[in-house]
């Protein structure tokens, strides 16, 4: 939990560089570089917390009989692959 928070900070951080660059009229392309750092960013907290997700939820609610966890998953993880 608390690398997902920092994680998050960090990404707070990027938002707010890249808001301050718009405010100050930064080169656009540099906005656009900072941008998809920030998106990758995001990009990778997703990873993370899904993997967190598989391996304490989605294993307990398994183990408790709750299979619709696992749609659950998957409707999600199609959802992220479609963009």
């Amino acid at each position: 939990k608390r690398a997902l928070i920092n994680r998050l900070k960090r990404i707070e951080g990027q938002i707010r560089g890249i808001e301050k660059m718009v405010e100050e009229n930064a080169y656009c392309i540099d906005i656009v570089t900072q941008a998809h750092a920030a998106s990758s960013a995001i990009a990778s907290f997703e990873k993370e917390l899904l993997a967190s997700h598989i391996k304490t939820c989605l294993i307990a609610d398994i183990s408790l009989g709750k299979k619709e966890s696992a749609d659950e998953l998957i409707e999600t993880l199609e959802k992220l692959i479609r963009g």
